[in-house]
């Protein structure tokens, strides 16, 4: 299935017809407890007024959006995602915020044709480690960038850094017969994980100046809801619901009550809140 060309045809069928769909219908609970990441690192980049950015992976829009009132009406945001349906959201939110300055594409950011020299920065909050080939890809957004211009993206530490996805993960593995990955390299959550191996992609595809630091921080898992109604979050969201995606029913409400005795110390008088663990990667386009 593909109608865009595409370098990984089983993201490109797993964004449209599995996870897309439910990133949209959750995209309001995703976008509110990973947002603080996405706007300190636009923080720590320095996006400013005028530039032209291209925002890889930007799913259901919010960074998109963030980023076309930072820079404002003299700038300009291209949000690029393999995810029809989570686009479909992002229009719909450009369209309800009013901003003109942000539109939408959906496209393969490894191979799609983005006009040359065209941006200022390309920045990713979460949005690209699932390129199939990763030098291919980033040689691909280097391109797209202004001789001097920035490369800046927030990708996911190990899943041991990550509580909040691995206690609800080691909470269900028991219930299911769970195998580690194959290749920690696939293309996935943790596929950059490996800050070196990273480092090294970028200087390959072509990159200079690449630099990284941590992101560790308490998320507001669930967006802020109440303890069960982020039970029900983790289930159908991140490593654990990946997990019981075909789980029998019965299997299912004994992950739920395994997720929930896995998270309730984490319980506060806002909501559920668990360490998390980020890169912010930066790097430029030789001039």
């Amino acid at each position: 299935m593909s109608d865009i060309p595409s370098a990984n045809p089983e993201q490109h069928q797993y964004w449209n017809e599995t996870a897309g769909p439910k990133w949209a219908q959750l995209s309001d609970v995703i976008d509110t407890q990973i947002a603080p990441l996405g706007g300190e690192a636009m923080d720590r980049i320095g996006v400013g007024a005028g530039q032209r950015v291209l925002d890889v992976g930007c799913g259901c829009g919010q960074t998109t959006l963030e980023l076309a009132r930072r820079v404002g009406a003299e700038g300009a945001v291209l949000g690029a995602d393999i995810s029809r349906p989570m686009l479909e959201s992002a229009r719909d939110r450009a369209l309800e915020a009013g901003l003109r300055n942000a539109r939408f594409e959906h496209s393969d950011a490894q191979v799609h044709p983005f006009e040359a020299e065209a941006f200022d920065l390309v920045f990713s909050r979460f949005g690209v480690m699932f390129f199939s080939d990763p030098v291919a890809a980033f040689a691909n957004l280097l391109r797209a960038l202004r001789p001097g211009a920035r490369l800046g993206f927030v990708c996911w530490q190990a899943l041991a850094q990550n509580a909040w996805m691995l206690r609800p993960m080691a909470a269900v593995a028991p219930l299911l017969s769970l195998q580690p990955p194959s290749d920690p390299h696939a293309p996935g959550p943790f596929a950059f994980a490996d800050a070196d191996r990273v480092t090294r992609i970028l200087r390959d595809a072509g990159f200079g100046s690449v630099a990284v630091e941590g992101m560790e921080r308490e998320l507001l898992v669930g967006g802020g809801a109440s303890l069960d109604d982020t039970v029900g979050f983790l289930l159908q969201m991140g490593p654990a619901g990946a997990a019981l995606r075909e789980a029998a029913e019965d299997v299912r409400n004994k992950a739920a009550a395994a997720v929930r005795d896995a998270i309730a110390p984490f319980e506060t008088e806002v909501g559920v809140r668990m360490p998390a663990a980020a890169w912010l990667f930066q790097a430029t386009r030789p001039a």
